[in-house]
C-alpha cells in the first residue's frame, strides 16, 4: 500500500490532468475533443506498456 501512495497509476494521473489540470478543451467540436479524450488514456498505456518491456514475437505481444 505504501508503493501504491508512491507511486499513484498513470490512469489516475491522466485521469486528474484531464478533468482538474486542464481547464480548456484542445480542439474546437465535440467530435475532435471526443476522439482527442479516447486516444490521450490508449496512449499513455502503451507507452507505460512499452516501458515495461512490451514486443511482439511474430503474431502475439509479450511483456519481457
Amino acid at each position: 500500500m505504501a508503493d501504491y501512495r508512491q507511486h499513484p497509476p498513470m490512469v489516475e494521473r491522466s485521469i486528474a490532468w484531464i478533468t482538474r489540470g486542464n481547464g480548456r478543451l484542445r480542439y474546437r467540436g465535440t467530435t475532435a475533443n471526443n476522439a482527442w479524450l479516447h486516444r490521450r488514456p490508449a496512449a499513455i498505456n502503451l507507452r507505460r506498456l512499452t516501458n515495461l518491456g512490451l514486443h511482439q514475437t511474430d503474431p502475439k505481444w509479450a511483456l519481457a
